[in-house]
């Protein structure tokens, strides 16, 4: 049955050592975030960087599932099970969240920096979280929101202010500060869904990497489709530093990873570890390596702190309150 070997599967790995790796692979998140929003900076067009992102990542990943016996045969079940119906074939589109997720590194980075991109991605992941649980998204049970849960939403949700706060300026409206940062809330919200319907696929093809690749696929030609109907081509002359092409496989990292590391660690521990991971890193970036315009000050600690606290709040099992 697939309950006792889910849980065997889980004992392999100790607890903190899922979780030390569920932070790393968070960690990802924010160099791709600023390797994306650097190279639409550069190109002065976030929908072309999220082009070449992405299409590095594929690239990456076609020659993992010719490679890869088990990834070919993984991407073969699928259109089996979507005409079984043990896939809704929706799930195959949630590639599209991660397509909209770079579109927003390469847009909004540059703008309001590292962290408070991420203390905004990790708003809506915190609610999104609420919602998916709530409502049994790609999972066998539902979980109603407890009292911690929706007091620790409301204060990640306010440590998004806060943490955009710090960025405001005398010389600097807010609306160049909040309504940016309202887009990486967004994919934080539809990030979610994402990575449930990916663990759903995942264990239908029998690897991580095939979620990977039916992600990168979605996320590609929603992109194309983005860049067609706007009418532009890619620019005549790219950058020529190699790093600023390893967004795709941060990607890669950051999709594979989480869904290799529940089996083992469960969507919570999960959850809570990568963000972590992704909060700290942010963090770092901006103190050594900030962008130009962003600063990291009291207001942006205090709120990256409460974001964790919050996400801690939020993480408590229910049954700790209810039978004390």
């Amino acid at each position: 049955m697939p309950a006792p070997s889910s849980r065997s599967r889980r004992s392999r790995l100790p607890a903190w050592l899922a979780a030390l790796l569920a932070a790393c692979i968070g960690a990802t998140v924010p160099l791709q975030s600023r390797v994306n929003g650097e190279l639409g900076d550069r190109l002065a067009d976030p929908v072309a960087a999220a082009v070449v992102s992405f299409a590095g990542g594929l690239a990456v990943l076609l020659v993992v599932a010719l490679a890869v016996p088990r990834v070919r045969r993984g991407l073969r079940r699928l259109p089996g099970a979507v005409r079984r119906r043990e896939l809704p074939p929706g799930y195959l589109l949630a590639g599209t969240v991660g397509g909209l997720l770079v579109l927003t590194q390469s847009a909004v980075v540059a703008v309001v920096g590292v962290a408070v991109f991420t203390v905004a991605v990790v708003a809506g992941q915190t609610v999104s979280g609420l919602l998916t649980d709530a409502v049994g998204f790609a999972q066998d049970v539902r979980r109603r929101p407890t009292r911690p849960r929706l007091v620790g939403a409301g204060l990640v949700l306010l440590a998004v202010g806060l943490s955009a706060s710090a960025s405001l300026t005398g010389d600097r409206p807010w609306t160049q500060v909040l309504l940016p940062a309202l887009l990486p809330l967004l994919a934080g919200l539809l990030t979610g869904f994402q990575h449930a319907a990916n663990a759903r696929i995942g264990a239908v093809g029998g690897s991580p990497l095939t979620a990977t690749v039916t992600n990168f696929v979605a996320g590609m030609v929603a992109l194309l489709l983005t860049a067609a109907v706007r009418g532009r081509g890619l620019p005549a002359a790219l950058p020529q530093e190699w790093w600023l092409y390893t967004g795709g496989l941060y990607g890669i990292v950051f999709i594979a990873g989480s869904a290799a590391l529940i089996p083992h660690t469960g969507v919570l521990v999960l959850g809570l570890g990568s963000i972590a991971g992704q909060l700290v890193a942010s963090l770092l970036l901006d103190v050594l390596a900030p962008v130009s315009g962003s600063a990291v000050g009291p207001r942006t600690v205090v709120g990256t702190l409460l974001a964790l606290a919050a996400i801690m709040v939020a993480s408590v099992p229910p049954h700790r309150f209810r039978r004390g």
